[in-house]
């Protein structure tokens, strides 16, 4: 089920009006409302062409004002005011009461809710694609200084069998915003095809309360002449700013005041030297330089302390041998390695046997002639 809430309807008593101010008991109550309805009936129908936008109706005992807001004041006042004293003259029988009708111009048609919905229509009617309508009334709202724009086309949009609803928006369009100034419009297009119904809500800014003044004491800002000022060149606050900008969206989103101006950073520009901590910093958030005693790896280790030093070869130790172990005399020379022998053939091994029994007997030989001689 939708829960949808007329926006002109949910903001009166807070930034809007009421559109008819009169007051009756309940007797008459029904009488005059009807009256109303066809107050505005009539209008509608006589002045469709001249780009009504809304109608304020006020009632005394005996005189009815009826304020009429229009892009085209020409059209209905006529020439020399015809238009108008015929329309009085139309009121006038239907009330039997003295009629005074007021003119307003509206100067900025591209902001209006109401208009933009009758010049889509009229589109629509000429057979104008319907995408191409929706987003040039959209691009026009917001080179107007619109905040936000939303477009909704509901019907057999292009003539096609089954009817559907496409929508386009813009910005930004808090519905739920009590503040927010967002204007609503409704138009029918009558095409071969069938009805196409034009929705549009526009938000022209935020309207702060009374008693709200900014930092620049400036009253209430509204977002379609921040815009102007922007294009102009001058300095704009709030939303604006934020938008303008491009970056630091969340420093006001509501634009409930100025936005702060941001500090350039230093040491980013080329041919600058490294960033300086503030003198005001607190002690413990600066960083401060790190000595050779300080200095902890990346592991969380401690440095070494690294210091050069010069290698030099004392004199005693020139002469010294170059080994350091001191010989021992009584320890046997060491054994030379003997080589492997080659095999030999098995007719002389006999031959080292022969030699030692050679050799035996010399010695033996040799004992004997030492006895005889001691003996002798």
């Amino acid at each position: 089920m939708g829960q949808k809430v007329h926006p002109g309807g949910m903001r009166v008593g807070v930034i809007h009006d009421w559109k008819s101010n009169w007051y009756t008991g309940n007797k008459d109550f029904a009488d005059f409302l009807q009256e109303d309805v066809r107050i505005r009936q009539h209008i509608y129908n006589k002045l469709a062409h001249a780009g009504l936008s809304d109608i304020l109706i006020r009632k005394d005992a005996q005189r009815i004002t009826i304020d009429i807001y229009t892009a085209r004041p020409g059209i209905v006042i006529g020439k020399s005011g015809v238009e108008v004293d015929a329309l009085r003259k139309d009121i006038h029988g239907m009330t039997s009461k003295a009629v005074h009708i007021n003119i307003n111009e509206i100067k900025r048609p591209e902001l209006d809710a109401k208009l933009v919905a009758q010049s889509i229509a009229e589109q629509l009617e000429n057979r104008v694609s319907f995408r191409r309508a929706m987003k040039r009334s959209l691009a026009s709202a917001i080179r107007s200084g619109a905040q936000g724009v939303k477009v909704q086309c509901g019907g057999r949009l292009g003539g096609g069998e089954m009817s559907r609803s496409e929508s386009y928006s813009e910005g930004r369009v808090p519905l739920h915003t009590i503040r927010a100034d967002i204007d609503y419009g409704f138009a029918e297009a009558k095409t071969t095809t069938g009805r196409i119904g034009v929705k549009v809500w526009i938000n022209k800014g935020e309207i702060m309360p009374s008693g709200y003044e900014s930092s620049a004491q400036q009253g209430d800002t509204r977002l379609g002449e921040q815009d102007q000022a922007r294009r102009r060149g001058g300095r704009t606050e709030g939303l604006g700013e934020s938008r303008q900008g491009g970056r630091g969206r969340g420093a006001d989103r509501e634009g409930l005041g100025p936005v702060r101006q941001r500090r350039p950073r230093r040491g980013t520009g080329q041919g600058r030297g490294p960033r300086r901590p503030r003198e005001d910093a607190p002690a413990e958030t600066v960083e401060q330089p790190r000595t050779d005693e300080q200095g902890v790896s990346a592991e969380g280790r401690e440095q070494p302390v690294t210091e050069p030093q010069v290698e030099e070869t004392p004199a005693a130790a020139a002469d010294a041998p170059d080994t350091t172990t001191q010989p021992d005399e009584s320890a046997e020379k060491p054994k030379t390695a003997r080589k492997p022998a080659a095999k030999k053939a098995p007719a002389a091994k006999a031959k080292p046997a022969a030699r030692r029994t050679t050799k035996k007997d010399d010695e033996k030989g040799d004992e004997k002639g030492d006895e005889k001689g001691d003996e002798s």
